[in-house]
This record gives structure tokens, sequence and C-alpha cells, in this order.
């Protein structure tokens, strides 16, 4: 017998008070996890030493949750498809919450892994859900612009959430930090608990959960456009990730910026894909047309990197490069529209999974491989050398989405 994972009537109407109430539970979500996960860089000092952990487990602690969220990923779209957001996020909340209060009473190395792997169990399903909800909520021609939105809500986060923590921590241990997201968390819960539904019944006829799901990704890998969309959108991301949290700083000390100047990099890069998110898919469906604003948000990164690698601008320029560069950046979401308009709309959440995961796994290779490179000499020079490979991957990037094929149609509402 079929059984109804959402609201007992039919359907609801799409938009309003209702559908941005849920959208906001859901990407609240987003903004939850993503502070818990970037927390650790922040936090990883204080827990080392607490804790008693060797410099090799405090990595190892952060790679865990690495692995197992690069494993989750994949199925957590699919599992939306199959069981709706209710059955899919309210749990994936608990769980996040459950391992943020099991990272807080960690006494031990087992502990922190364990805390780790439940973590990244609740939050493989956060920024698919939010885009997921958008769709469903919002209606398919309106998915891309809500899920853009989500990204730019978690971007913003990402350039002032770390500074709220690390102040946070000048008054507070970092257990004592940990309890008040687990208040949040727990908050977050219920009120999602009480909300977060389908605006239509999503019927499961029962059968084997699992092989369905592992169908619906089958089904997903045999498209090749989907493939086409993973890559570049996977490159531009990638990039983005490597300068947003790692190299921007550095590229703009080699331009002789120092401290807190350098630093402003970061934010910059963050910012920029922030106020691009609002743009590029309103534009996609204004211009009606997906390739346009991919190839041209992957120019102007292309373009923005090669200026601050081989201009030796001043600071003030560099750092406009870095927004423009990360404005440029925020392309990466029409991968995920081009990729729902070949899919069912069944499938919406599965084709996200999937180029999120090719985006989680080619960020974590760009982030790491200018470290391998670098010569250590910290001048521009070193530098260019060190990025030549993400410049040669933008432009591949470039070329696939200009031969990639037009898939922009118009959705019911």
């Amino acid at each position: 017998m079929a059984t109804s994972t959402t609201l007992n009537q039919a359907s609801v109407k799409l938009g309003g008070f209702r559908a941005w109430w849920i959208w906001a539970l859901a990407t609240t979500f987003v903004v939850f996890l993503f502070n818990v996960q970037t927390g650790y860089s922040i936090v990883n000092p204080n827990v080392q030493q607490d804790v008693g952990l060797t410099l090799a487990q405090v990595s190892l602690v952060a790679s865990i949750y690495t692995w197992a969220f690069a494993i989750c990923q994949f199925f957590g779209g699919a599992l939306l498809d199959k069981l709706g957001a209710r059955t899919v996020l309210v749990p994936a909340i608990a769980l996040v919450t459950l391992g943020v209060w099991v990272f807080s009473i960690a006494d031990s190395f087992g502990m922190l892994l364990l805390s780790q792997v439940i973590l990244a169990i609740g939050s493989c399903v956060g920024f698919v859900g939010a885009g997921y909800v958008g769709g469903q909520w919002f209606g398919m021609a309106r998915y891309g612009i809500m899920f853009g939105w989500v990204q730019t809500v978690a971007a913003l986060s990402s350039a002032f959430g770390q500074t709220v923590i690390s102040l946070a921590l000048q008054d507070m241990s970092w257990r004592e930090l940990a309890d008040i997201a687990v208040v949040v968390g727990i908050v977050l819960f219920v009120l999602s608990l009480v909300w977060v539904r389908n605006p239509k019944p999503v019927t499961n006829s029962g059968g084997n959960v699992i092989g369905d799901v592992l169908s619906s990704l089958g089904q997903i890998a045999k498209i090749p456009h989907m493939w086409v969309a993973g890559i570049w959108g996977a490159v531009s991301f990638g990039s983005q990730l490597a300068l947003g949290v790692v190299w921007a700083p550095k590229i703009l000390a080699a331009h002789g910026l120092t401290g807190q100047a350098a630093n402003l990099g970061s934010a910059m890069v963050w910012l920029g894909l922030a106020i691009g998110c609002l743009f590029w898919n309103p534009w996609s469906e204004h211009s009606q047309s997906r390739k346009v604003p991919a190839i041209i948000g992957l120019v102007l990164q292309l373009v923005a990197l090669a200026l601050v690698l081989y201009v030796p601008f001043s600071g003030a320029i560099a750092i406009a490069l870095m927004l423009v560069y990360g404005i440029g950046s925020a392309g990466h979401m029409i991968a995920f529209s081009t990729a729902a308009d070949v899919v069912t709309p069944d499938k919406i959440g599965t084709s996200a999974a999937f180029i999120n995961g090719a985006m989680f796994i080619m960020g974590g290779l760009l982030v790491a491989l200018p470290g391998y490179l670098l010569a250590g000499t910290g001048t521009l020079e070193d530098y260019r050398s060190a990025f030549m490979p993400l410049l040669v991957l933008l432009v591949v990037a470039t070329v696939l989405s200009v031969v990639q094929k037009e898939t922009f149609h118009k959705h019911a509402a």
C-alpha cells in the first residue's frame, strides 16, 4: 500500500508564506551545518590541546568527515526524490545535532571520529535538500533561482561565519560553543518536524529503497550531458573553493599585502560568489539560455585568475579581481539548472546530488593541488607555476560549456 510522506491533501499552492518559511528552514539548515563544518578549522587547536591529539590525528578527524561526506553525498538526492523532504531532512537535522553533541563531549580520538561520521551522514543532504525544497515549493520555473539564493546565503555565511566563531572563542571554550550549536540544532529540528513537507504527496510503494536509489543514480549517470555539466561545474566550483578556502590570501601576499588586507582576499571571493548567485540563474531564465551564462561565468574566472597571477597589480586591484573571480564562479550554479533540464521532475534531487558530488570531489583536489606544486618562494612566479593546472582546467571547462547542448526549456510554474 502506498504511503504518503507529506501533506494529507493532494497539493497546496506553490509560493506564499508557507513556501518561504519551509525554504527558510531548509536554508537555515545549510547555514547551520556549514558553520559546524568550517568551525572545526577554527577550534581544532583548542580541541587538540584539550583532548590530547597529535597533529596527524587533527588532520584525520577532518579527513574522516570529508570521506564520509563524499560517499554519502551521491545518495542524498536520490533519497529526497524517493522519500520527500520531511522523511530525509528532519532526520538529517537530528543527525547533525547529534554529531555536534558527541563532538562537544568527546574526550578521545575515537569519539571525535564518531562525531564526524555522524555529522557527515546528516550534512550530505543539506545543500541539495535546500535546492530540492526550492524546486518543490516554488515550481521548476524558479528552481535555479531559488537554488542560487541558497548558495548566496551559504556564501555570506562563509564570508562572516568564521569571524563570528573566532570572536566567540575569545569569551568561551570550544565545548561551550558546541553546546550552543546543539541548542540551535534542537530548535531547528523541532521547527522542521512541525513544518517541513512537500507540497504534493510523495508516494513510497515500498520495495527496496536502497535498490531504487542505486537505480536512480544509474539512470542519471547514463546521461552524457550530466557528465559535461558535472565536469565544467566542478572545475568552476573547485577553483572557487581553492581560492576562497586557502589560496586567495597567499596570492595577495605575493602582491605585497599583509595581515588583514591579505585575508580580505578570501572574503572577497565568497562575497563575489554571494553576489553572482543573485543574478546568474535569473539571467539564465530571462535570456532563456544555460550556455551563455555558463560561458561568461567561466571566462570571468579564467581572466580574473590569469590577471591576478600574471600582472603585478596594486593590492587594491588584486583584491577587486578576487571579487570578480567570485562573481564569475557563481556561474557554477547553472550546472544544477542544466542538469535538472534533462531529467524528469522525480529525478531532480538525484541530478543535484550528482552535480554537487562532482563539485565536492573536484574541490578537494583543487584545494590541495597548488600546495604540492609550489616551489616555496612565495613570489608571483611561484604561484603562476602552481596554478597553471587550474588555468588549464578552466580553459577545458570553458570549452565544455561552449560545446554543451542548450537545455533551456520553459517549465510550468
